[in-house]
């Protein structure tokens, strides 16, 4: 983290924050709050990105780097390409291009104005937060459509939840959409396991209560990318504990009450009814979508393999930036659709051509590669947090669906609080100082 103007970095700080709220209530905002604003605020959190970016560069806080390079040069190149070649709509180019000229860079600017007590705080907050969502998410499952905590963006009336399993709807909390529910868990399944590490950093009810809304939220959001995301986790953590015997103990005692409270719940009627919906939801998907090895190549690769197939029928330079976005689809069509293509890569490809899409693939592996690396290494250094984030953040990072606005932010934030969490501790109040005592207690373990 770069050292500037304290009261320059207290703001910085502060819209930073604003941000990460933002994103996790803005479908809120646009389903109950103000549904007559729902496509304004769509962008709602673009002004504070940009905020933060024009000042963090102007006080010499965000420094130069390549990964944002070449994302903003390809973002401009874009527009252009989208315009003489593409679409030829400039709103739609320029709203593709936002993911590369302002969000990208967002996760540098982060890193150099969050410190790693921000990124513990932070995830303090997504555990306190997880408890009203499970909440919510179990009454939007047994809730009909029409009832108001399923009510859809802009107020719609045929609810926002999207089609599970035995008539039952992947419940949305409160995003505008299901996938925020997956996104916003797999954070928080990275956080628990990380305080488990770490349990003396946090509120022990906290830590187990959220982790008993951890295990209720995988049947309950009817998700395999959440399941997904959880068993990730755990193979993260596994590697932890392979650097760190002393975590051994710890993750043992969150395993027992783990398994204490799945023993008590299981046979409950609402929770098997959770578990028996999503067991018919993972069946069925799987068997319509070719099997599990099809289904994780598929997602894993972000529909990459089927662009590179199909390139050779594309324009050179793609169809245009901002197409393949669904409010891109929306603003060119008039409804909301994948006119490229559903998996990540597969619509940067489309949206940019073979040549351009393949430098945005690299960038984003390379930058993946970078800070798991970098991770590993700060795990050996005796720091888990980076390594228990990219959990969560490197599939985001990787292959993220940045052409969704609630996608795009999760990835941004979890890319920006690794970053963030390579950062020292300062010792800035007797809090810090309590901290690094503590740390020194857990490594004499």
């Amino acid at each position: 983290m770069v050292t500037g103007n304290s009261i320059t970095l207290k703001r910085l700080r502060t819209a930073v924050w604003l941000y990460l709220i933002l994103l996790i209530f803005e479908g809120a905002l646009r389903k109950w709050v103000l549904p007559g604003l729902s496509n304004p605020l769509l962008i709602v959190r673009d002004p504070i990105a940009i905020y933060i970016l024009f000042v963090s560069r102007m006080k010499g806080i965000l420094k130069f780097n390549p990964y944002s390079f070449w994302m903003i040069l390809i973002g401009c190149f874009g527009i252009i390409t989208a315009l003489l070649q593409g679409h030829g709509n400039l709103m739609v180019a320029i709203y593709g291009a936002r993911i590369f000229i302002i969000h990208f860079p967002l996760m540098f600017a982060i890193a150099e104005i969050f410190t790693i007590q921000d990124v513990i705080r932070y995830g303090k907050v997504l555990l306190w937060i997880s408890l009203p969502m499970t909440a919510l998410i179990i009454a939007q499952f047994f809730s009909p459509q029409s009832a108001f905590v399923n009510r859809g963006v802009g107020g719609d009336m045929s609810g926002a939840g999207f089609s599970g399993a035995l008539g039952y709807y992947r419940p949305p909390g409160t995003f505008s959409f299901t996938t925020g529910t997956s996104l916003f868990y797999g954070l928080v399944a990275a956080y628990v396991f990380y305080f488990w590490f770490n349990s003396f950093l946090i509120n022990r009810f906290l830590l187990i209560t959220s982790t008993v809304c951890l295990l209720f939220a995988v049947p309950f959001s009817i998700s395999r990318t959440l399941l997904f995301e959880v068993f990730l986790s755990t193979a993260f953590m596994t590697v932890s504990v392979w650097y760190r015997p002393n975590y051994l103990k710890r993750i043992a005692i969150g395993i027992i009450i783990f398994l204490a409270v799945f023993y008590l719940i299981e046979n409950q009627g609402f929770f098997s009814t959770g578990t028996e919906v999503f067991t018919a939801r993972f069946t069925s998907a799987n068997e319509s979508e070719g099997g599990l090895n099809s289904v994780f190549m598929d997602r894993f690769l972000g529909g990459m393999v089927y662009a590179v197939e199909n390139a050779p029928n594309m324009p050179f330079f793609g169809y245009g930036l901002g197409m393949g976005t669904n409010a891109g689809a929306q603003m060119l069509t008039g409804k909301v659709t994948f006119l490229i293509a559903e998996q990540e890569w597969g619509r940067v490809i489309g949206e940019m051509g073979l040549l351009m899409g393949f430098i945005i693939i690299i960038v984003r592996i390379a930058f993946g590669i970078s800070t798991l690396s970098k991770g590993i290494r700060e795990l050996k250094l005796k720091n888990a947090l980076p390594w228990m984030l990219l959990s969560f953040g490197f599939i985001q990072i990787l292959q993220g669906q940045w052409g969704q606005p609630t996608n795009l932010g999760f990835s941004i934030i979890s890319g920006g609080l690794v970053l963030a969490a390579f950062n020292k501790p300062e010792d800035e109040d007797e809090e810090e100082e309590i901290l690094a005592e503590e740390v020194v207690k857990t490594d004499e373990e």
